[in-house]
């Protein structure tokens, strides 16, 4: 597996609105992995709504000029020497969970995610808008080398997170979800749900992903602030909207549980105790993952056959897909492909 001299990529210099140019194409030297990193050469890369948020500024920076993208696919290049579970020419996945302590009280009781020393790909460090990364081994995940690199990528953070806001949405055996949003990871979520012997309700604002969503198996389509044809006993709301918490609370039915997704959501307006919280209805958030969820997600995927909707970018069209992404273009998941024009100066 070459390694390259040089990394080329993307780096947000001056967070803004998406159509202002907040990425900066960048050159930089080759960084080298320390005693637990992979060194990765980049196959492809999923642009999440995460990356947008810093792009615009709705997160603030961990650190100036990151390279963002945490939906890495790519080969093994080098190696750190403490490094057993990976070697050269290995295909592996780097997500948004980058490390944890490992030994405060939430680590020790399997909730890493709520640990508050946590890092994150492509936030605290740079991560896959770029031809290489370096990816803590112990936070990387064995991918298959049959599968398309395309395809894999969004499974490293869309299905992931979607994968734990369905459990968090304490979806029963065959029970009725609500899907408010239908872009890279709720059309994930969905699928596992459907395979899981659920009802699926899609609502959603934009034509085309409700068109994806009636060819995925839902029950039913709508428009996000329309209400589902019966009673919910879980939904999931994926749009970063605040207005449609209430919407999704009065969707559901006695004991229901609506879990909110995203990193980021505008705010929630004021709730009406009686119209949206009584009957024990539930509101959970959402806060990264664990890699026991990432693990369960990718077994879970593979055997279900999962279908991943996709739209390629060359890496040199980073902005664009940023752009179309914030604009509703995608059906699906934005993913970056290496482009051996793009070449930064610097």
């Amino acid at each position: 597996m070459a390694r390259p001299e040089t990394l080329s990529g993307w780096a947000v210099e001056r967070p803004g609105p998406a159509d202002s140019g907040p990425l900066t194409a960048v050159r930089r030297p080759l960084p080298e992995p320390g005693p637990g990193d992979l060194l990765v050469s980049m196959e492809a890369c999923g642009v999440c709504r995460t990356d947008l948020h810093l792009a615009e500024g709705d997160l603030a920076p961990h650190r100036p000029a990151t390279v963002p993208g945490h939906e890495i696919v790519g080969r093994v290049v080098a190696a750190g020497e403490a490094v057993t579970a990976f070697r050269t020419g290995d295909r592996v996945g780097g997500a948004w969970l980058r490390g944890t302590c490992g030994t405060c009280r939430y680590c020790r009781a399997g909730a890493e995610n709520l640990c508050p020393a946590s890092t994150y790909t492509g936030w605290d460090a740079d991560g896959g808008f770029a031809d290489a990364a370096l990816v803590p081994a112990a936070y990387a995940y064995p991918l298959p080398d049959a599968e398309s690199a395309e395809k894999l990528a969004p499974l490293l953070c869309a299905g992931i997170i979607g994968y734990r806001a369905l459990r968090r949405s304490a979806l029963p055996p065959g029970g009725r979800l609500g899907i408010y949003g239908f872009g890279g990871s709720a059309h994930l979520a969905a699928q596992v749900a459907l395979a899981e012997g659920a009802t699926v309700h899609v609502l959603t604002r934009s034509a085309r992903a409700r068109e994806l969503a009636r060819e995925l198996g839902a029950a039913s389509v709508g428009d996000a602030y329309d209400a589902p044809p019966e009673p919910l006993d879980s939904a999931i709301l994926f749009a970063p909207v605040g207005d449609l918490v209430p919407v999704a609370l009065a969707a559901l039915d006695r004991s229901g549980t609506l879990a909110v997704a995203g990193i980021h959501l505008t705010d929630i307006p004021p709730l009406s105790y009686h119209r949206e919280l009584f009957y024990e209805r539930n509101l959970r958030s959402v806060t990264a993952n664990t890699r026991q969820d990432g693990r369960e997600f990718l077994e879970a995927a593979a055997r279900i056959g999962i279908r991943v909707t996709t739209r390629p970018y060359p890496l040199s069209r980073a902005p664009d897909a940023l752009a179309d992404l914030a604009g509703d273009r995608i059906q699906g998941a934005a993913v970056l492909l290496p482009d051996e024009r793009f070449r930064p100066s610097g």
